[in-house]
């Protein structure tokens, strides 16, 4: 049954599923899996290094991983934080045309995303060399670079088994399970 994003029915069975993978799947966690996903929210709403950082920062940040179809990333991801004073209400994966309206996307490809959530890249140099393009406020950004980098550093605290890692089963059940919750919630 597919549900449409925004509903009550929806956030419900988003939860649901979430919550039945992780009770089931072994860490680490593949990157942009949703326990990845609910691992990180977690991280997010229990650090008080963030919370402080971030007490002024407001608005939704999506990071956006291009799709790369060899690696079983068949369609781009976007993984939807909805920031608020400290506060990380959720984070979520969302459909593109949720993702693409958040206040800032931050896109790039596969690789950079992994590099930057393993710490071999800087997520503000990615953005001022062009490696992940912003789609916001550079300003915004750059005042909140405490926060910014503080959720990059989150980022890299889930136990992560990269996408580039998976072997070619790995890739094949990453690909099914994709498509099983891309079309039952649109993403």
């Amino acid at each position: 049954m597919a549900y449409t994003y925004g509903t009550a029915k929806w956030e419900q069975a988003y939860r649901e599923m979430v919550e039945q993978r992780t009770a089931e799947a072994e860490k680490p966690y593949t990157l942009g899996t949703p326990e990845w996903v609910a691992a990180y929210e977690k991280l997010i709403q229990e650090d008080a290094l963030y919370k402080k950082a971030a007490k002024t920062w407001e608005g939704s940040v999506v990071i956006h991983i291009l799709a790369r179809p060899e690696s079983g990333l068949e369609r781009d991801l976007y993984l939807f934080m909805d920031l608020w004073h400290g506060d990380c209400r959720f984070v979520q994966l969302v459909p593109p045309e949720v993702g693409q309206k958040a206040d800032f996307v931050l896109t790039g490809q596969l690789e950079r995303w992994e590099a930057v959530i393993s710490g071999e890249l800087n997520v503000i140099k990615a953005m001022m060399q062009g490696k992940i393009k912003l789609k916001g406020h550079l300003p915004t950004i750059v005042r909140a670079v405490k926060a910014a980098t503080r959720l990059v550093e989150l980022a890299g605290q889930v136990e992560t088994k990269y996408i580039s890692q998976l072997s070619s089963a790995e890739i094949d059940s990453f690909r099914n399970l994709l498509a099983e919750i891309g079309a039952q919630f649109g993403l």
